[in-house]
């Protein structure tokens, strides 16, 4: 697609045909046809995928399916080898080849070279987790070109099936890296529904950004000709809305209902193999979870990703519609970086790290007049556009508390002042262009930042 309008998702209210795994098992074989191009979609990487109610006592039958060669190796931390890992090592027969993290590990750089050294003789290696420990093996196991694979605990976040690794550096700044995805993705709904409730919360989280990031992303593409498929909300839109109908279930840990968020966040994953990108499901949202993340330091609650997007999926929402409901568009000046005032905030090193990001789509006084012209031009076409996607903020807040979600950032336990600073300078972090950008160029981002927290 191009110039063209969205699709509407169509809505459907039955379950799944053919098990949780329907439509899912049609990407996996390369039988799913994109309706718009007439083109199958290119397989990923992942070659099965299992959710069911539940997967005790098929463990050892999941993982021979894969035909993987080379001794096996379990990881967890403390609590999912309590959830699963424990099971999972003595259905694998893995002996003494089980790697239990202590305490609550981080997914950074440290971390996963210590983890690469415990893992030496597997070959294959079997992540029993969610965020942290998925993107641990998935890393490690890519950079030395062992095999992994993954049993989740939780419905935290939609990275299961991704062939990227969200790692801290050095410096602090979280970024993606290059890793690979697993060769399966096992879900067992009675394990998951289990985990503590801010895990499902912050999973729903993850799912609720999309209409936000799809507004973003469309726009970005309609005004500066950047990369769009509306692919990945054809595989996930029908989904969506029955997960949306059961954000209540979600927040009870219903078995149905988080079995249907599990299918968003597969679905979510699987569109990211599908673009190569992970545009279609993070955009200025994510932006302002990932600068909570970073520079929160000790003012951090503790809270999940996926939680903190959910706010800020509000956030953005609240923005866009500000800006969208106005009949005639925002102008935008060039863009004014503050490298000193970023090296204040984020530190000199990750602030100039940022800084080269943040230039590849600054507007110049050149940039900036052409963008008011292509905007002006297509002004009521693109309202209208962006109309068809949106989904009410209110709509979203009561979704969102239903599925045990925090709304605000004061609910979250965050300084609403902090939350304010991350709003207002998200954006800085990355080459994604969101409304948040717009806002900001046109000198509207304070104001409607200022009733954020």
């Amino acid at each position: 697609m191009s110039a063209e309008a969205p699709l509407d998702i169509v809505r459907q209210t039955a379950r799944p045909v053919g098990g949780w795994t329907a439509l899912i098992d049609e990407i996996l074989e390369g039988r799913w046809v994109s309706p718009l191009t007439g083109q199958p979609a290119p397989r990923p990487a992942t070659r099965a995928i299992a959710i069911d109610e539940s997967l005790d006592g098929r463990e050892a039958e999941l993982i021979a399916a894969l035909e993987i060669e080379g001794p096996l190796a379990v990881v967890a931390d403390e609590n999912t080898w309590e959830a699963m890992g424990r099971r999972v090592a003595r259905a694998l027969e893995v002996d003494g080849r089980s790697v239990v993290l202590n305490g609550r590990p981080h997914a950074d750089l440290p971390t996963a070279e210590a983890l690469k050294e415990r893992l030496n003789g597997a070959g294959h290696v079997v992540a029993v987790g969610s965020g942290t420990i998925n993107d641990l093996c998935k890393y490690v196991t890519a950079e030395d070109g062992r095999s992994c694979s993954v049993f989740a605990t939780a419905a935290s976040m939609d990275g299961y099936t991704s062939s990227t690794a969200s790692m801290a550096l050095p410096s602090g700044l979280k970024i993606s890296l290059p890793a690979h995805a697993p060769r399966g993705a096992f879900f067992d709904l009675e394990v998951i529904a289990a985990a503590p409730p801010r895990m499902a919360a912050a999973g729903f989280g993850d799912c609720l950004c999309s209409s936000v990031a799809r507004i973003d992303w469309w726009m970005s593409h309609r005004l500066l000709g950047t990369f769009f498929l509306e692919e990945p909300y054809l595989l996930s839109g029908a989904n969506d809305v029955e997960m949306s109908a059961r954000a209540a279930g979600i927040g009870r840990g219903e078995i149905e209902a988080v079995g249907y968020l599990v299918r968003a966040l597969v679905l979510s994953g699987l569109g990211v193999a599908l673009t190569k990108v992970s545009n279609h499901g993070s955009m200025g949202e994510h932006q302002i979870s990932h600068y909570i993340d970073c520079f929160a330091g000790a003012r951090h609650p503790g809270t999940l990703h996926g939680q903190q997007v959910g706010v800020a999926s509000l956030t953005m929402a609240r923005i866009q519609a500000a800006i969208l409901g106005r009949e005639t568009p925002p102008e935008v000046g060039p863009t004014r970086i503050d490298e000193a005032d970023m090296a204040r905030r984020m530190g000199p090193e990750i602030a100039a790290q940022c800084a080269q990001e943040y230039r590849k789509k600054a507007f110049d006084a050149a940039g900036a007049a052409a963008f008011n012209d292509r905007l002006a031009g297509m002004w009521p076409e693109l309202r209208a556009e962006c109309a068809r996607i949106a989904i009410p903020v209110e709509t979203m807040r009561h979704e969102l508390q239903a599925a045990g979600g925090a709304t605000t950032a004061a609910e979250l336990g965050l300084d609403p002042a902090f939350y304010r600073e991350a709003v207002r300078h998200a954006h800085e972090m990355r080459n994604r262009f969101s409304f948040a950008d717009i806002a900001c160029d046109a000198g509207l981002l304070d104001e409607l930042t200022a009733a954020e927290g």
